[in-house]
């Protein structure tokens, strides 16, 4: 059986650059050789230029692998016949051909249905979640309208395109403290804080701006951050439910990779009809959002048994102690069963 040609994107023009090296390397280090031959695409930082690596994989989660001697300029092919990418080889040009493109890219300009908008445009066959709903699950405020419209429970919120005292103070009015000041448009909790009163929103709103253009006020719900990893486009296969114990004010980005002070129980600590509850939710909000491949959805579970959303990440983390991979793990799915059932369910 001959094998299929794979890219796997990594790195990107992102704050969450380092995370995407670890992330790609734990996916690139777990692949089945013996069915895939694989092509690790670097997109260097700061100018977001392509190259295809050919150096040690260990080099990658060290961001040692961006040098001349192990990386070749590539750029995707126009022809959708083509399917893959250009590159010149002793002054000719030549083509690769892919069966199938892996990002694993997370945040801005690679998890927004950016990367996977060119990746289909030059027809090349995109594993994971299409361009449409990459899109939707970035923009906070888009992903909460349209689970909301799908009759899932949704935090109150507001948006602002303002940090001006009398224009929050307008938002304020249909809301209640304590509340999350959040970009619209950013992933690993960047620009996100948590208010607890007047006097800390306007220097909450004006952090949130430094990521974005739009901000998002939302009510903070009362209860626990709870999560789902789900696999699948057809039959949807899910892991455990874990659970976020937190001591501080919420799940931020030092303690989302380093868990200093948190901690991610799994299985979560709840019941098992509710815990089943949380999977069906996780379903319907991953199906609501046209997500396909595989997501991580993140809810909210108050004290009352309510089931709340929060986000869904089209591209969550693959690093050794992300959630992802860990919820899977604890419903019997090695990781490297987690990458054979994702690349086998994109290349379907």
């Amino acid at each position: 059986m001959k094998k299929k040609r794979i890219a796997v994107l990594f790195g990107g023009c992102s704050t969450e650059y380092q995370v995407s090296l670890q992330s790609a390397y734990a996916v690139m280090s777990h692949m089945d050789t013996s069915l895939y031959d694989l092509i690790p695409i670097g997109l260097e930082r700061h100018t977001g230029k392509w190259f295809w690596y050919r150096g040690e994989l260990s080099e990658i989660p060290e961001n040692n692998w961006c040098r001349e001697c192990v990386c070749t300029p590539v750029f995707l092919s126009p022809d959708r016949g083509i399917h893959g990418l250009v590159y010149l080889e002793n002054g000719r040009q030549m083509m690769i051909s892919l069966d199938g493109a892996l990002p694993v890219l997370h945040g801005k300009n690679g998890e927004d249905g950016t990367v996977q908008g060119a990746l289909e445009l030059s027809g090349i066959r995109l594993i994971g979640c299409g361009t449409l709903s990459s899109a939707l699950c970035m923009d906070k405020l888009a992903a909460h309208r349209m689970a909301e419209a799908g009759g899932i429970l949704c935090p109150r919120s507001v948006l602002t395109e303002s940090a001006e005292e009398m224009s929050l103070k307008k938002a304020m009015s249909s809301l209640a403290f304590p509340v999350f000041v959040k970009p619209v448009r950013s992933g690993s909790s960047f620009g996100i804080t948590r208010v607890k009163d007047e006097t800390e929103l306007l220097p909450a709103v004006r952090k949130a701006f430094e990521h974005d253009t739009r901000v998002l006020i939302e009510e903070a719900v009362e209860g626990f951050e709870v999560g789902c990893a789900v696999v699948g486009t057809g039959k949807l296969v899910t892991g455990e439910v874990d659970e976020i114990e937190l001591s501080g004010d919420f799940f931020d980005y030092t303690e989302k990779y380093m868990l200093k002070t948190s901690r991610i129980h799994v299985p979560a600590r709840i019941p098992a009809a509710l815990a089943q509850e949380v999977k069906k939710t996780a379903c319907r909000i991953y199906r609501i959002l046209g997500c396909s491949g595989f997501a991580r959805v993140d809810m909210f579970l108050s004290p009352d048994g309510r089931i709340w959303f929060n986000e869904v990440n089209t591209i969550p983390g693959f690093t050794a102690h992300s959630r992802f991979p860990s919820m899977l793990k604890a419903a019997g799915i090695s990781f490297e069963e987690v990458i054979r059932v994702i690349l086998q369910e994109g290349l379907a």
